[in-house]
């Protein structure tokens, strides 16, 4: 079978530097082009930086179908190594899914230096799970798209226009695992919400704020709706990311 083409700018993103490290995470159904921005920031203030395309992404939403929350797992975990390998400290941001697999990474990774959290999602609704399974048992495959909720007007997130159901619900059942986890997860985090996010409730920002073990910053992104990382707060949430990182590295 052939390889699905990339969607422009849906690579993934790795730089050198050090001494120091930032993995980045994208979210899902979307790809590592609405996190280049912070990914390149973490790059211009010396870091070195590793953000991966996760497997089904970037491509077709029928390259995703077969793809599920132990995939992307194991290509955070990758990319986490491969970062390793040549810094001494770790941090990490994720947005919405990429949040979560923030949330993931520390938990495996207590010696991550901090965590940087943007519209996240970590709170699995029983409402949206028990609507996806009724969905999935009923033959469905895919539902409306989540994607390119952005408040700035001419901007396109390059997401999927369908959203896959059967991958949807390894991601619920991934939050399932790490619930009353979160405390044991001691580092510092940074948690910047869009109080409108038309995707995510900003009350999983709460939950982490509320559950999460050590020192937690919060900043508000009052501009921008969920993909902030393209939005209106785009250069905020860049400099508060790098002075976080610069801080937790220090």
């Amino acid at each position: 079978m052939s390889t699905p083409e990339l969607i422009p700018g849906a690579d993934a993103f790795s730089a050198e530097g050090g001494p120091h490290g930032a993995l980045v995470l994208h979210g899902f159904t979307g790809n590592p082009g609405s996190m280049r921005g912070l990914a390149e920031a973490f790059a211009a203030a010396g870091f070195a930086v590793e953000l991966p395309r996760l497997a089904g992404h970037g491509t077709t939403v029928e390259d995703m179908l077969t793809t599920g929350w132990d995939d992307w797992t194991a290509d955070v975990e990758d990319a986490y190594q491969r970062l390793a390998a040549r810094v001494d400290k770790i941090v990490v941001a994720g947005l919405s899914m990429g949040g979560a697999l923030t949330a993931w990474t520390i938990l495996e990774h207590p010696e991550v230096a901090g965590a940087v959290f943007i519209n996240a999602v970590i709170v699995p609704s029983p409402d949206m799970r028990h609507l996806v399974q009724g969905l999935v048992d009923a033959g469905e495959t895919v539902m409306a798209g989540i994607g390119s909720d952005i408040a700035k007007p001419d901007v396109v997130e390059t997401a999927y226009t369908d959203t896959p159901l059967a991958p949807l619900l390894t991601m619920m059942d991934g939050l399932a695992e790490m619930d009353g986890k979160l405390p044991s997860a001691t580092m510092p985090a940074l948690i910047m919400t869009s109080p409108q996010d038309h995707v995510v409730d900003p009350s999983n920002s709460d939950h982490l704020a509320e559950h999460l073990g050590g020192p937690v910053e919060r900043v508000s992104l009052d501009r921008s709706y969920h993909v902030a990382t393209m939005d209106h707060d785009k250069d905020l949430i860049n400099e508060r990311a790098v002075d976080f990182a610069r801080r937790v590295t220090a």
